[in-house]
């Protein structure tokens, strides 16, 4: 039977550094599924248990109430960060609560994400009050949180100096060895330099087609160079659309019949890979008008001040176009304010111009977008002889609960009311609304005369909301179990009229290589250095994706592998089939090239986004 005596009543210190050290151990548990007592001790818990006792003499007056707020503030950051993990399957870093603001995005899907036990990280909080009471009674002491104080302060320091010993390359990864803390330090001091990642050597574009298993030949020897010269362009990138809704049926009805329609006069990508970091659909705009991988822990947009990108818009604009953007949310979301005008819109159209009507979700619905984009078409043609129209969907974004009148799927009982039957109705919607745009370009006598990419931005399905009914109505649908494969790879479309006839292309591509695909059918060249290449041409590709995979993961024509995380070893799939295999062949090269390709992008970054 364990005694308290009375010098340890007058200590509460030491009580409360018990009651921490199981919320750490229990957090630990959750999120990295580390039981290592011992690793929880010495490498988690220090940090938090300095911060603990240093409060304690830092608020000699209200002591109780300094420990009653930390207390809530670590069960607040805990659950926040649980969830997080479980629907991005990566640790928010500090760059993440930044944004927490923003959190409408999947504001919808919260609710999705929790269980009643992950409450328990607030017991502390209510059982902390009749302790408070009982100490307040007695003549208690902290003189003794000093030593605690210094001793942990000792401990938690050399853990930290030995993780900034480390290469931070997947944050949750190096969370999970040297302590969340320690983690978001390293990152701190990273992000400082300027970048996590960044080469100080310049590469050239043969040395690049090298690395992806390529031999380079410039864009201008292409056989697709030039072939849609002068056309207008739409660039329609689809909120969380996935490749396998492409010619899917479901009880004999097209998930997406208008985008089928358009395959016979598109040629289709049907293996091209989402590439996202934190910014989501703001870096997927990222990839497709620089052609540079985004930042990954912090949203690429958050890295700009103002200053002019090489991008897409200019490139074409010094080609003769006008060109515009549409998106029917705040400007401010995700800093598009400062992403617009950097990549250099003449015409930025957001949530201040497009109407607030038939609101879905978080925003208008898509038809009021694309019927703001027909009126805007003919005053701006007045002006510019060719345009570039950036229009970015809403409508099919999580958590996908579409009103009754636009549920255009006459779903199987089992479908209804799931994530997964309301991920199919939104697709659906959204097809429709893009299927009458065309008939207004059309109408408006330009759908001949234009170049339509259309192509998804991230996966719609993945995390905790996709629970195991979803899975087993995926595997009915898709005829297999739900791979990252189904879930990374986004429909890739350029629709030419009179061009292109239905060919589809099943050559290893990323959302990096969309702009120079598109900038060599137009017959442009780039002012400056991409890190992506024209999908028509070249057959092989090695790429590297940030956040939603472990760093040091890559996606070759053979392997898909990724590196080992918080929660899983490391793991080498045949890309074909999926499955796992032993085969390491090549493998520690093919990481160093991906890893050299990453940083290479990011030292183009950084260099126009600080020297201009």
């Amino acid at each position: 039977m364990i005694k308290i005596s009375s010098t340890g009543l007058q200590h509460p210190i030491v009580l409360l550094l018990v009651v921490l050290f199981v919320k750490i151990y229990a957090f630990q548990v959750v999120v990295f599924e580390n039981i290592s007592f011992f690793h929880v001790l010495l490498v988690e818990f220090p940090m938090w248990a300095f911060v603990l006792s240093v409060l304690t003499l830092l608020f000699k007056k209200r002591t109780w109430l300094a420990i009653w707020l930390y207390s809530l503030i670590l069960s607040v950051l805990f659950i926040v960060v649980v969830y997080y993990t479980r629907y991005f399957s990566t640790v928010p870093s500090y760059y993440d609560v930044k944004q927490i603001y923003q959190s409408n995005s999947v504001g919808g899907t919260v609710a999705l994400l929790g269980s009643p036990y992950d409450f328990l990280f607030f017991l502390d909080t209510i059982l902390i009050v009749p302790v408070m009471w009982f100490f307040k009674k007695r003549a208690t002491s902290f003189v003794s949180a000093k030593r605690w104080a210094v001793s942990f302060g000792c401990i938690g320091l050399i853990m930290t100096v030995i993780a900034f010993r480390y290469p931070l390359i997947d944050v949750s990864y190096f969370a999970k060895k040297h302590g969340y803390i320690q983690s978001q330090f390293v990152q701190a001091y990273e992000n400082s330099l300027g970048t996590a990642f960044a080469s100080q050597e310049y590469m050239s574009e043969k040395e690049l087609e090298k690395l992806k298993g390529n031999k380079y030949v410039p864009a201008a020897e292409h056989s697709t160079f030039g072939l849609a010269k002068d056309r207008h362009v739409f660039i329609i990138q689809w909120e969380s659309l996935q490749e396998f809704t492409i010619n899917q049926k479901i009880n004999g009805q097209e998930i997406t019949p208008n985008l089928n329609a358009f395959l016979k006069e598109s040629a289709y990508f049907d293996n091209v890979y989402q590439q996202i970091g934190a910014g989501n659909t703001s870096d997927a705009e990222w990839l497709m008008h620089t052609s540079l991988y985004p930042e990954g822990m912090d949203p690429t947009v958050n890295t700009l001040e103002g200053e002019e990108i090489p991008s897409l818009v200019r490139t074409l604009k010094k080609n003769g176009y006008g060109a515009a953007t549409y998106h029917a949310d705040d400007i401010t979301y995700w800093s598009r304010d400062k992403l617009y005008p950097a990549l250099g819109f003449d015409y930025i159209y957001t949530s201040n111009e497009i109407p607030n009507e038939k609101e879905i979700g978080f925003g208008p619905a898509d038809e009021v977008l694309f019927k703001f984009v027909d009126e805007q078409l003919p005053k701006q043609l007045k002006t510019h002889e060719k345009m570039y129209s950036n229009i970015i969907t809403l409508t099919s974004h999580t958590p996908f609960e579409m009103p009754e009148e636009y549920e255009f799927l006459d779903l199987p009982e089992n479908f209804k009311e799931t994530y997964v039957g309301n991920y199919f109705q939104s697709v659906r919607y959204t097809d429709e609304q893009i299927g009458l745009f065309i008939k207004q370009l059309k109408k408006l006598g330009i759908y001949d005369e234009s170049v339509i990419l259309i192509y998804g931005d991230h996966s719609g399905l993945h995390g905790a909301p996709v629970t195991e009914k979803d899975k087993t109505i995926l595997k009915e649908v898709l005829g297999h179990e739900y791979t990252m494969q189904d879930r990374f790879v986004v429909p890739v479309l350029f629709t030419v009229p009179g061009l292109f006839t239905g060919e589809k292309y099943s050559n290893l591509g990323g959302q990096v290589d969309l702009m120079p695909t598109l900038l060599n059918l137009l017959g442009i060249e780039h002012d400056t250095q991409m890190i992506g290449h024209n999908l028509f041409h070249y057959k092989k590709n090695l790429l590297g994706m940030r956040y939603y995979l472990p760093g040091g993961s890559f996606i070759s024509d053979k392997t898909f592998y990724t590196a080992p995380s918080a929660k899983l070893p490391a793991s080498i799939y045949d890309r074909k089939t999926m499955k796992k295999t032993k085969n390491t062949n090549r493998l520690q090269e093919s990481i160093d090239n991906t890893l050299a390709i990453m940083e290479y992008s990011d030292y183009i970054r950084k260099e126009q986004t600080e020297d201009r």
